[in-house]
């Protein structure tokens, strides 16, 4: 991306906006990648007529680099994560979880990147080791980067060690650990332990907590501490997950989407599940998946379209009604736009001259069967070919889609 473009102003008009105040039809000045306190002249006026832009969505929890990998066989619920750990071992012999992992670490992680991004979700927080790739200036979302993090209390032995982690993690930074991840008493005595440990602060962010009691939340609201909830993954492999309401109403609560080999699609089906649950409205859970998060995460401009902020945003038509409703239970393929940096990264083909403004070559994809354009930087075609869902039309980059071919596609 040339200085040209990485300071590219826009002027987003006549669309309903998420503000911190509540949804109001303003324009939305981008100035060089954050949000402006004011339209800049000169700047490419977008028109959103009949639209709601929202803040991009937080992955609060997030392994980049498997969800290429084939899941296990749906079988009895796990009691714990240990032993759905344990199970897995085996499933490394599987062919296709093999091939799986033959491909570089570095694109998997570009995958994982790409398939948050489709789904609207422009920050993540990666629970694994860091790897070169995640730190080149054209990685597919931001990432968190100031935090600490452990994998486990008990097994398998990877990553850092516990108390060692903790202690070296600074107040202001979130320290991440996957805790009572199960409903047997293992799971459910995890969070005493981190207690004595004395690694459960303000800072600690646990993810799962599917096995914490009435006690336990009590504990974690008094501290201060917060949980990632990844239902789709808790159901799917502990056929169970926790009642988000308390530790919402606390704001103690973000939204995580785990990973494809346990968990669902992407954050965008993690919304659609709990929507279905019923125990959140779909302005909560909204909010769990962008400011929640957010400030779970310690991302002070993430989350929000506040002036200053990241100019990361989703757009959406206006479906009526509470706006919420326009983007929790959305599929991804439904999505307008997503902008990413001030940028449009991928979006319905209306919104080619956005892109030409912005100097962005284009191709020419369709995502889940309808019509995109995708930003050339991101259309590696091995990349590409790993997303179910996204195929390519392998014209020069700088054609989009003619009437035609869009009226075919749709």
């Amino acid at each position: 991306m040339d200085t040209a473009t990485a300071s590219f102003d826009a002027s987003l008009t006549r669309a309903a906006i998420c503000l911190p105040t509540g949804m109001a039809r303003v324009t939305l000045p981008i100035q060089a990648g954050r949000i402006g306190a004011s339209a800049s002249a000169g700047a490419c006026r977008v028109d959103l007529r009949d639209h709601l832009v929202f803040p991009g969505l937080v992955n609060a929890h997030e392994h980049l680099h498997i969800n290429n990998v084939p899941p296990l066989k749906k079988g009895a619920p796990f009691p714990n994560s240990y032993a759905w750990i344990a199970a897995f071992q085996r499933h490394f012999e599987n062919p296709a979880v093999v091939a799986a992992l033959h491909v570089s670490k570095a694109l998997r992680m570009r995958h994982g990147g790409l398939k948050n991004l489709l789904a609207g979700v422009t920050c993540v927080a990666h629970h694994d080791p860091w790897h070169d790739v995640l730190d080149t200036a054209d990685f597919p979302v931001t990432l968190l980067r100031e935090f600490g993090w452990s994998y486990t209390l008990a097994g398998p032995g990877y990553g850092p060690p516990v108390m060692e982690s903790f202690a070296a993690t600074p107040a202001g930074q979130p320290w991440m650990i996957h805790l009572a991840e199960g409903t047997d008493a293992t799971a459910c005595a995890e969070l005493c332990q981190l207690d004595q440990m004395e690694c459960l602060a303000a800072n600690s962010v646990l993810v799962h907590g599917v096995g914490f009691g009435e006690h336990d939340i009590d504990r974690v609201i008094a501290v201060g501490a917060a949980v990632v909830w990844c239902p789709g993954s808790n159901l799917a492999l502990l056929g169970r997950t926790l009642d988000p309401r308390r530790l919402f109403a606390a704001g103690c609560l973000a939204l995580g989407s785990d990973s494809r080999i346990s968990g669902s699609r992407d954050l965008l089906d993690e919304l659609r599940g709990a929507q279905a649950r019923g125990e959140l409205p779909a302005a909560d859970l909204l909010a769990l998946a962008t400011v929640h998060g957010a400030r779970i995460l310690r991302m002070a401009a993430h989350g929000h379209l506040g002036p200053g902020a990241a100019a990361d945003m989703v757009i959406v038509e206006d479906r009526g009604g509470d706006p919420a409703h326009s983007l929790v239970g959305l599929e991804r393929s439904h999505i307008r736009a997503v902008v990413h940096n001030g940028l449009p990264r991928i979006a319905d083909p209306d919104f080619a001259d956005w892109f030409a403004q912005a100097g962005i070559d284009t191709v020419a994809v369709t995502l889940d069967g309808r019509p995109k354009l995708l930003a050339a930087d991101l259309a590696d075609p091995a990349l590409l070919a790993m997303e179910p869902g996204l195929e390519w039309f392998q014209a020069r980059r700088e054609e989009t889609f003619s009437p035609a071919l869009e009226a075919q596609l749709r």
